[in-house]
């Protein structure tokens, strides 16, 4: 297919490649992915194929060139350092690997925010990864395509092995991301969700600068206009949450906050589906039956061509990746106004957080930084079968290159500028810590979640958590009182009260790193080693 831009590959360094697949549709993606072997069609069309060794992120595989321009604007003790020169030969013997083959290109947008969208290239040796990135990022009309000159390329060469000693990455498997040169380089891993995450750190870092937040969070909008967003890592109900019919989808994943309002900064969605249930997620259940759905790492009778959504066989973390028109009621354009709601999701293992606290804008900002949860097996290289306690802060650590008060003082910025109520919300554990609680039951969440965002649990009577000083509900419609205490949900409130300690410890050893970095009410907003209430 002939390119539909004058801005070619040979401008970004590609020499004597066999073939270039411009911007092929979702159609032809499909032929060309069957063709060569990398996915076979399942039952009612979705694409099926396997990741290999390499089913989650390879966070520690990922590097930022360190520079002139970045030694001073990256969070270097969270972003690991490549030097220029590494980079630089990464670089060129990538391009001597593609020389010869027929490669896919994709020409995008990330943000949905037409004044602040981030036009991007991605060169793909896989015709699935090319599908993939054109269901879930947003999709320009003929006329973008003319004109298109991308402001950043992602390289993605899966078969292509990095070498440590030359390059700077300790394996076969390198991420490596230069805001210099506005390109980021994949080899050695066919999981496709690291192109998705490039474009999302490489927003965290271009939004800040301009005033803009940039956000790991799902968000909808009700029909009363009040739109709501919703942040929290894999596994802490982001995804499930936001998809409420009652409301339009936004997005799933990674928005924007600029003064425009909230915006989308894709155009699909990426939805982890073990074990996922027609009756319990209608809406993220159907798009496993359409033509166009890249299945990742799922289960597939070859015969039937049926699938088993049950089954952790390649992975625990299989996935579903869509275009976001494909939830019945999402958004048309990808934007809301100001949010009127500010959910913050955790998945506590400890059985400790209550279901539902309202938070002042000194402890959003405070459990912000801290982004408190439980990384679920499955979602990175590494991970064993249970939950781990974990502090990803501002809930998205992994794609953050500045330094995250720089995305708390935006945050609470914005609070107090549009009045915001912000909301803390424990999908995790109840009844005891994981092992002999229960996970908190979804219907109980969703209530909660449509009383905070009806605006009528604002006016509730709360209790002050005596460990953490946030208002908690005491009673609320159709939730079963008990569970607003976890403390009452314990048979045995002596280790309730353990683990509450332990729990608060772990916060406030975790927040020292940022306590020189923050005001007094930020600091007076940590949770305290109290006893607990009789």
């Amino acid at each position: 297919m002939s390119q539909a831009t004058a801005f070619g590959l040979e401008q970004q360094g590609f020499r004597n490649l066999k073939a270039v697949n411009w911007n092929l549709s979702a159609s032809a993606l499909y032929e060309e992915a069957v063709r060569r072997g990398e996915g076979h069609v399942a039952k009612n069309g979705p694409l099926v194929v396997l990741t290999g060794v390499h089913t989650g992120r390879s966070a520690n595989d990922k590097f930022v060139v360190r520079d002139a321009q970045t030694e001073s604007q990256v969070w270097w003790d969270n972003n690991k350092p490549m030097t220029a020169a590494q980079f630089d030969a990464l670089y060129a013997d990538m391009m001597a690997f593609a020389e010869g083959r027929e490669l896919f290109a994709k020409d995008l947008f990330g943000g949905a925010d037409l004044e602040h969208r981030l036009p991007v290239r991605i060169v793909t040796e896989f015709a699935w990864h090319s599908l993939f990135v054109h269901q879930l990022l947003i999709r320009p009309t003929a006329a973008d395509l003319k004109g298109f000159k991308p402001e950043f390329t992602i390289i993605d060469l899966p078969n292509f092995e990095a070498d440590p000693a030359k390059h700077g990455c300790i394996s076969n498997t390198v991420i490596a991301v230069n805001f210099s040169k506005k390109m980021i380089l994949i080899g050695g891993t066919s999981y496709a969700g690291e192109m998705k995450k490039s474009v999302f750190t490489v927003m965290n870092y271009l939004l800040p600068p301009k005033g803009i937040m940039s956000m790991h969070c799902s968000a909808n909008v009700g029909k009363d206009g009040r739109s709501a967003i919703f942040f929290g890592l894999s596994g802490t109900g982001k995804t499930t949450l936001s998809a409420d019919a009652s409301r339009t989808l936004i997005g799933d994943d990674e928005h924007g906050w600029s003064e425009h309002g909230v915006f989308n900064i894709e155009g699909g969605c990426y939805a982890k589906v073990i074990k996922l249930s027609r009756e319990a997620e209608p809406e993220i259940f159907s798009t496993t039956e359409r033509f166009g759905t890249v299945l990742e790492n799922v289960v597939m009778d070859p015969a039937t061509r049926a699938l088993d959504l049950d089954s952790a066989h390649y992975a625990e973390n299989t996935r579903a990746a869509y275009p976001i028109d494909y939830i019945p009621n999402a958004s048309e354009t990808g934007r809301a106004g100001h949010p009127k709601n500010i959910i913050m999701l955790t998945a506590d293992a400890f059985g400790v957080l209550p279901p539902i606290a309202k938070l002042t804008p000194s402890q959003a900002m405070y459990h912000f930084l801290s982004g408190f949860t439980a990384k679920v097996a499955g979602t990175e290289k590494g991970l064993g079968k249970e939950p781990q306690p974990t502090f990803s802060t501002c809930f998205g650590a992994p794609f953050m290159p500045r330094h995250p008060t720089e995305y708390g003082n935006l945050l609470r910025d914005l609070i107090a500028q549009h009045g915001s109520d912000c909301w803390l919300v424990n999908t995790g554990w109840t009844g005891g810590a994981f092992g002999k609680g229960h996970r908190m039951p979804i219907k109980a969440t969703r209530a909660l979640l449509n009383a905070a965002l009806d605006g009528s649990l604002a006016n509730a009577e709360m209790r002050i958590d005596p460990h953490f000083g946030f208002r908690v509900p005491v009673s609320v419609p159709g939730v079963d009182t008990k569970i607003l205490n976890p403390r009452d949900t314990w048979a045995d409130k002596a280790a309730y009260d353990a683990q509450a300690r332990k729990l608060v410890s772990m916060f406030r050893d975790n927040f020292r790193k940022f306590e020189a970095h923050v005001g007094n009410d930020v600091l007076e907003a940590a949770p305290q080693l109290a006893e607990a209430a009789e």
